[in-house]
């Protein structure tokens, strides 16, 4: 059995950055993928980054991010450490919400979809003032 833990989220001023870190233990999640969700208030759970290896381990990690995040957030993963992180830069007051990290244990067509997922994280707040 595993669990997700994540951390890194707060209060942060319309601009900044914040570098969210999501460390698994119980078993190893590094051979398929891992992503992050976000859901505001009143809101779905809504995709916004994932990384997978593209064939084994040992393979280039392929990244996915939805099209609201492109260019300002990146996601990457410390296999050695078991940790998948999200660094968030230009953040937006619409970037306000609960972020859960995800972690599937087989491989699915689909990174983008939350039923691809079968461990969850209890979730981060970050809040983003204008």
């Amino acid at each position: 059995q595993g669990t997700l833990v994540e951390s890194g989220g707060g209060l942060v001023q319309a601009g900044g950055s914040l570098r969210l870190s999501c460390a698994a233990s119980g078993r190893t999640f590094t051979k398929y993928a891992m992503g992050w969700f976000r859901q505001a208030p009143g809101k779905e759970r809504e995709f916004v980054a994932a990384i997978r290896w593209s064939a084994g381990a040992w393979s280039a990690a392929i990244t996915y991010y939805a099209d609201a995040v492109k260019g300002r957030f990146t996601i990457s993963r410390d296999n050695a450490k078991n940790t998948l992180f999200l660094q968030m830069n230009s953040l937006k007051p619409e970037d306000t919400a609960v972020f859960y990290c995800a972690a599937a244990t087989e491989y699915r067509d689909s990174v983008y979809a939350a039923r691809s997922y079968d461990y969850w994280g209890q979730g981060t707040q970050v809040t983003v003032s204008s």
